[in-house]
């Protein structure tokens, strides 16, 4: 139910919003926040409308939106421009589950979460990203250019930031097909199927798992 995207940014692209995020002012994360959320959200952010967003989004979202694992694992039916955040020392987001409906314009359901991570984990020490899943607490702290993408339902928290500075991008997917367990399924088959695509591409049986997997798009798709 977690999948992780490796290398999503490259070092050049890296570098360009490292420079974008160095130049930008922060505000406090917890105007974005839910009701609920924003008791225990300790966090900078760029506000909404700030010059930066956009020259970021081309950089972040334009790779995100066209990656495999991304089309895959979350089927995108809609999807929000990212929030861009900053941990210092000392800040945290507590245990939290996102707001099942989000959008200051055209409203949108939080199916799939998804964090970018904008700089190197040897830059600041804590701010782990701890998500609680059925099979126990998982601790994601990727390299910097890499992103997980985890169910919106899940309690989650940062950890606290002991030293550095943690950048990253979070944003949020309403999906073709809202239950986690069965993007999952069809994630694991969409594996399958490319995998038979790649040995035995002429074989009955790939015929026979693309058409159970677009019938189980069809069947299990909301709209």
């Amino acid at each position: 139910m977690l999948n992780s995207i490796d290398g999503l940014l490259n070092d050049t692209e890296l570098g360009q919003v490292r420079r974008i995020l160095d130049g930008a002012s922060f505000v406090s994360g917890a105007g974005s926040a839910g009701k609920q959320a924003a008791a225990v959200k300790h966090n900078e952010e760029l506000p909404l409308g700030a010059a930066e967003t956009e020259q970021l989004n081309r950089i972040v979202m334009g790779n995100l939106v066209r990656h495999p694992v991304y089309l895959t694992a979350a089927l995108p039916l809609k999807v929000a421009s990212p929030y861009y955040s900053r941990y210092t020392r000392g800040m945290a987001y507590g245990p939290h589950v996102d707001d099942p409906v989000m959008g200051q314009g055209p409203r949108y359901r939080s199916d799939v979460a998804v964090t970018v991570f904008l700089n190197a984990p040897t830059e600041y020490e804590g701010g782990a990203l701890c998500i609680e899943t059925p099979y126990g607490d998982q601790s994601v702290k990727l390299e910097a250019g890499s992103a997980v993408l985890y169910p919106a339902s899940f309690v989650h928290r940062v950890e606290n930031v002991t030293s550095g500075i943690r950048l990253a991008a979070v944003t949020w997917i309403q999906s073709l097909v809202r239950d986690a367990a069965r993007r999952d399924l069809l994630y694991q088959l969409a594996q399958a199927r490319d995998s038979l695509s790649q040995v035995a591409p002429a074989e009955r049986a790939k015929s026979l798992i693309d058409q159970v997997y677009v019938n189980l798009v069809r069947m299990w798709g909301d709209t």
